[in-house]
């Protein structure tokens, strides 16, 4: 199976990122991609909670989800958009953190909420509340393909291990964390994490990522790490996308999966213990 982790820069009007997007998507499908991958956000990042809720839309009304959808179907691919910001019916307004697989026939094949939010004072000038304006899901998502089973995740997941350890013992091969991941804690964890997920699980590991300074219209813009990985399940990197948009393709054997999890049958290891 090969696949095509798409790198993007986007600013915080979907409208003006999706020509970008598909326009690497079509790349990944010229490259004889199987699989393309899109990072957390795809459609666009803010830090304006007002402007999130002018641009956003809801599931059924999302331009880029739609576009996607076609493009697939056009392109005979299956496509991991890694998130979009979507609108939704909750009491509090709080937006949805979304990814979706959709296959070549343009259906939305699975579909899983970040879990964990990104609730962080990364410095004394850059403070993160995910929370405060999206809604955390609840449920790990295990999606079936012709390839292989995929975990899906987000992001700041990547530092909750324990989600990764269950979606491998349910089945996974290959496990998708497409990530926003900010500019100083990647040059500090990102690829160690990333790395670490694959070597725990014995999984591969797809991270297609956000990369560079993304501006907006109504904030001051922010910085991500870029550094789209696939790692595979011995924790080798077998392709790192740099720190420019683009699309980097990794070639993926799902058989070495079983072979290293003979080698190090740890997900069959689990001991209870007491404390502390």
């Amino acid at each position: 199976m090969r696949a095509a982790l798409l790198q993007l820069n986007v600013c915080d009007d979907p409208s003006a990122n999706l020509p970008a997007t598909l326009g690497y998507l079509r790349q990944a499908a010229a490259g004889g991609a199987d699989l393309a991958l899109t990072p957390e956000l795809t459609n666009g990042l803010s830090s304006s909670r007002p402007h999130q809720s002018g641009v956003f839309r809801l599931e059924d009304q999302d331009e880029t989800l739609a576009a996607i959808r076609r493009e697939a179907q056009a392109l005979g691919l299956w496509i991991l958009i890694g998130s979009l910001g979507l609108l939704t019916r909750d009491a509090d307004g709080r937006f949805a953190n979304r990814s979706f697989l959709i296959s070549p026939d343009g259906l939305v094949r699975a579909r899983y909420d970040k879990i964990h939010m990104f609730d962080v004072n990364v410095s004394e000038t850059e403070v993160y509340r995910e929370s405060g304006g999206y809604r955390p899901g609840d449920q790990a998502v295990l999606a079936k393909t012709p390839f292989g089973q995929i975990g899906m995740t987000v992001c700041y997941d990547l530092r909750f291990p324990h989600l990764y350890r269950r979606l491998a013992q349910a089945g996974a091969q290959i496990l998708t964390i497409p990530a926003a991941f900010n500019h100083i804690t990647g040059a500090a964890h990102w690829e160690v994490l990333v790395r670490a997920r694959a070597i725990e699980t014995g999984c591969f590991v797809l991270a297609p990522a956000q990369t560079g300074f993304h501006p907006e219209t109504h904030g001051s813009g922010r910085k991500t790490h870029g550094r789209s990985l696939a790692v595979g399940p011995w924790g080798d990197v077998l392709a790192d996308g740099g720190s420019d948009p683009g699309v980097t393709f990794a070639d993926i054997d799902l058989a070495r999966v079983a072979e290293v999890r003979g080698r190090i049958p740890s997900l069959t290891h689990d001991r209870g213990f007491d404390g502390p």
